[in-house]
């Protein structure tokens, strides 16, 4: 069973307008409250893709619960652990021109929610893959991710990586199966300034020999690398009108574990991520996916080294 954990999820309100303007009534022209969080979205994506799995994440207040009732409603599978504090909202305005992201800290975890959590994954006996995805909420050490690894490591769960945190570096020692950077992620944590394909390059081998065993590298409209240890493939992007780039890196990665992780051809894989994570980005959350299979026609993969 494949598991995706998200310690800080939130509800968020996609909101389309007209030009914004100072100092004036904005009007709105549509809002929509979407279930949010990385892996949540992951496991979402699975799910289309008829891959089961289950959600496990911190979650609060009226906005928590309302997050775990439409996802159950959804039919997906959550396993919640309950805080004090209430879940947190973000906000995302198009106004036609420009996309403007509104994105709050989280609800504080205290320690005892925090135990809660490593004992249920202790305890999850049907656990093969654990997708870990997203921010630490306030009141998580960085070092809560090595004790998570750990107890990963204690029981032959293989885990997947898609965080944006400077731990990051020292958790590629645990060998994690998949890790999902993004260029600005390479460079906020690795120092390297992705320009052009000896960028990627040089990235790809320097998180193998720091310990990561599969990399899938996110480029947004320049596309996607993955890299196995062996060898380097690029997949091309389609050409979209971006409306939000929200949930598109996490909804690519939920594409791309629904074929990679059950050993379908590598090339469907990649078109499976770049189609899914483009077709995202020009809808509010994560849409229908309607145009996947479209867009994967489109789509061509090579080998670059």
């Amino acid at each position: 069973m494949i598991y995706t954990l998200t310690t800080n999820p939130a509800i968020d309100m996609n909101i389309k307008s007209q030009e914004l303007q100072p100092s004036v009534v904005n009007r709105t022209e549509s809002m929509q409250f979407i279930p949010n969080g990385k892996g949540i979205n992951v496991s979402l994506v699975l799910k289309h893709y008829g891959i089961a799995s289950k959600a496990v994440g911190f979650f609060g207040g009226f906005t928590g619960k309302y997050i775990v009732e439409e996802l159950s409603n959804s039919g997906l599978a959550v396993v919640p652990i309950w805080l004090d504090e209430t879940t947190r909202i973000n906000i995302f305005v198009n106004d036609g021109n420009n996309e403007f992201k509104f994105v709050n800290k989280g609800s504080f975890v205290a320690k005892e929610p925090q135990e809660e959590m490593l004992a249920v994954i202790r305890d999850l006996k049907d656990c093969t893959y654990l997708v870990i995805s997203g921010s630490l909420p306030p009141g998580i050490d960085e070092s809560y991710y090595d004790t998570i690894l750990e107890i990963c490591k204690e029981h032959s769960i293989e885990v997947i990586l898609d965080i944006s945190s400077q731990r990051l570096k020292t958790l590629l020692s645990y060998n994690p199966l998949l890790i999902k950077p993004n260029d600005e992620e390479i460079k906020d944590i690795f120092g390297i300034e992705i320009t052009d394909k000896s960028d990627v390059q040089q990235a790809l081998f320097y998180l193998k020999e720091l310990g990561a065993r599969n990399v899938l590298l996110t480029l947004g409209e320049k596309g996607l690398y993955f890299f196995n240890g062996t060898t380097i493939y690029n997949c091309t992007a389609p050409k979209i009108q971006l409306f939000s780039s929200a949930c598109a890196g996490d909804s690519a990665l939920g594409g791309f574990l629904s074929e990679w992780l059950f050993g379908h051809s590598l090339e469907n894989a990649l078109k499976k991520a770049s189609a899914t994570g483009a077709n995202v980005a020009e809808v509010e959350g994560i849409g229908s996916l309607d145009k996947v299979n479209e867009y994967m026609k489109q789509l061509k993969v090579r080998e670059v080294v």
